[in-house]
């Protein structure tokens, strides 16, 4: 079992001491499913990127602005899905957030045998 309070903690610590002024951490990895918490340092951004097959960004402290969604800023407590379209993620105070991704279908859910 995953403590994402004392996780959010711990990793905005380590994003503040990081050159990059971020961290990650994979926290659930269970067939296509994928959940990792991610600190980001105020100015910090994860650069326009590719969405997988499905996402969710939820934030568990502070405040990010996220491109390619209708609603773009995303604050503590709040869910956000994201889109199939490109996007970025930048913070606007130091946060920490889960996000939740499925890579791909399972060949069965895909039609394939």
């Amino acid at each position: 079992m995953t403590d994402l309070v004392a996780a959010a903690a711990s990793h905005l610590d380590a994003a503040r001491a990081s050159a990059h002024g971020r961290d990650a951490q994979l926290v659930v990895h269970d067939g296509v499913l994928r959940q990792t918490v991610l600190a980001l340092t105020a100015g910090t951004e994860l650069a326009e990127h590719n969405s997988p097959h499905a996402a969710s960004l939820q934030v568990l402290t502070g405040r990010v602005r996220v491109t390619g969604v209708e609603e773009s800023e995303v604050a503590a407590g709040h869910l956000v899905l994201l889109t199939h379209q490109r996007h970025a993620v930048l913070a606007l105070e130091d946060s920490v957030f889960l996000l939740t991704t499925v890579t791909s279908l399972e060949p069965e859910q895909r039609g394939d045998s």
